[in-house]
């Protein structure tokens, strides 16, 4: 048995399966490069020796109490990396949730929901295509050269967490923020799940088909509620049951009904259930460890540069020690058609983000959720127009079963929050006497 699921994981990783069927034209090192659980191992043994140092020096730090008995010019920047600073009330500023101008008229509200809803879309629309693109496509094809493919996920990663982190800064300058007092080294904890989650998700697309990825992200609801109710005895309303029971359906019918893309193989579509259940598994401790981060009064954009600024070291240093960074440089130099997706897909990440925190300030968390889900259905359609990817029938319900599902979620998680505030005046009283 055991020798069985080491020829599965064998195959999944080979290169001449895992590129669809494609015979690498290439040494033995070359290919040995080219198995992606091998660039997940190499990719991982660069952040390490950033993180492993860096966490020993923050032990060290603490067991020398040196928030006591440091001195010199190094102190302010290492109570900020270590320690962090205690916000003082005077330094703290306000961070409302959700702003109404009195003079918000319905016109202007419904104007201000478009601007978002549109903002939205055009932003991660256009980023799921020219993803699909950059890592599905070859650059530089003619008729007597096929062109060459851009391999590295990596350096993707680094260019979108690059015009994040400019961006981030650019508004943290401009725009008042709270004192900053969570301790810098903590954000590099998030930082670190949120680089491998993009670098799967990016790998995941050498694989399986952008709809496959969109279902799979959509379902991430099941494994969450497994794992709340195996680890921390979670208790889950029917609906959530429901809900959940709709979304594994409609996923099922999906996979099982849709033809297989052209030059797949089962080792292709292991190696992308691998990488999409590696996406789910560090996106999911990503949004964990920064709502833990958030008890320190920080805004969202404070937390898009913590994270951003750590990713951005990470990657730059992980690709120098594999000599990529320069091999990434000149990728874009021998294609600019490449250079421009690539620029035009960070902005789009960025501007996202922005829209985000903007979209969820205004018309709150499920106002939001509709959109994005919208949008996922929207991305899938717009795949196969323009990448033609096969849906059949049985396929298409799938993708309205799991979207129906999702959006139940949201209308459900909507009407019990309103029963609990109209459920609160009632007890109010009683509690003040």
């Amino acid at each position: 048995m055991d020798a069985r699921w080491w020829a599965v994981v064998v195959l999944a990783a080979l290169p001449s399966l895992g590129a669809g069927g494609e015979t690498p034209e290439a040494t033995s090192s070359e290919s040995w490069m080219q198995l992606w659980f091998f660039r997940f191992l190499v990719n991982a043994a660069g952040y390490a020796s950033f993180m492993v140092p860096g966490y020993l020096m923050v032990q060290y730090f603490r067991r020398k109490n040196y928030l006591e008995t440091g001195r010199g010019l190094c102190f302010p920047l290492v109570k900020t990396c270590v320690f962090g600073n205690e916000p003082k009330a005077s330094d703290e500023v306000p961070l409302a949730s959700r702003t109404e101008p009195a003079e918000t008229t319905p016109t202007w509200q419904a104007l201000k929901l478009l601007f978002c809803a549109g903002g939205l879309q055009v932003s991660y629309l256009t980023w799921g295509v020219l993803q699909e693109r950059v890592m599905t496509r070859s650059y530089g094809a003619t008729a007597t050269s096929p062109g060459e493919r851009f391999t590295d996920s990596q350096f993707l990663v680094l260019m979108n967490r690059v015009l994040a982190l400019i961006v981030a800064g650019l508004y943290c300058i401009l725009c008042k923020q709270p004192r900053h007092g969570a301790p810098m080294y903590r954000y590099s904890f998030a930082s670190l799940s949120n680089v491998l989650s993009s670098w799967c998700q990016y790998e995941a697309l050498k694989f399986v088909s952008f709809p496959t990825q969109v279902l799979a992200k959509a379902s991430k609801v099941i494994p969450v509620m497994l794992m709340g109710r195996l680890v921390s005895r979670r208790s889950y309303e029917h609906w959530e049951y429901l809900t959940a029971g709709l979304i594994s359906i409609g996923v099922s019918m999906f996979l099982l009904s849709s033809g297989p893309e052209p030059r797949s193989s089962p080792a292709t579509t292991l190696s992308g259930l691998i990488l999409l259940a590696g996406y789910i598994a560090f996106d999911s401790f990503t949004s964990n460890w920064q709502d833990a981060l958030f008890a320190y009064k920080m805004s969202s954009v404070q937390m898009m540069f913590g994270v951003n600024l750590f990713s951005c070291l990470f990657t730059v240093g992980s690709l120098l020690e594999q000599g990529a960074l320069l091999e990434g440089t000149r990728f874009m130099g021998r294609h600019s058609e490449f250079a421009a997706h690539a620029l035009l897909l960070s902005v789009c990440s960025a501007c996202g983000q922005l829209f985000i925190f903007y979209t969820i300030g205004q018309f709150g968390a499920a106002m939001f959720t509709i959109i994005m889900t919208l949008r996922q259905a929207f991305a899938i359609l717009l795949s196969c127009l323009l990448y033609g990817h096969t849906i059949t029938v049985v396929g298409g319900l799938g993708v309205a079963v799991v979207f129906a599902a999702l959006l139940l979620r949201v209308y459900a998680r909507g009407r019990l929050k309103q029963r609990v505030k109209k459920a609160v005046p009632v007890e109010s009283p009683v509690q003040k006497v």
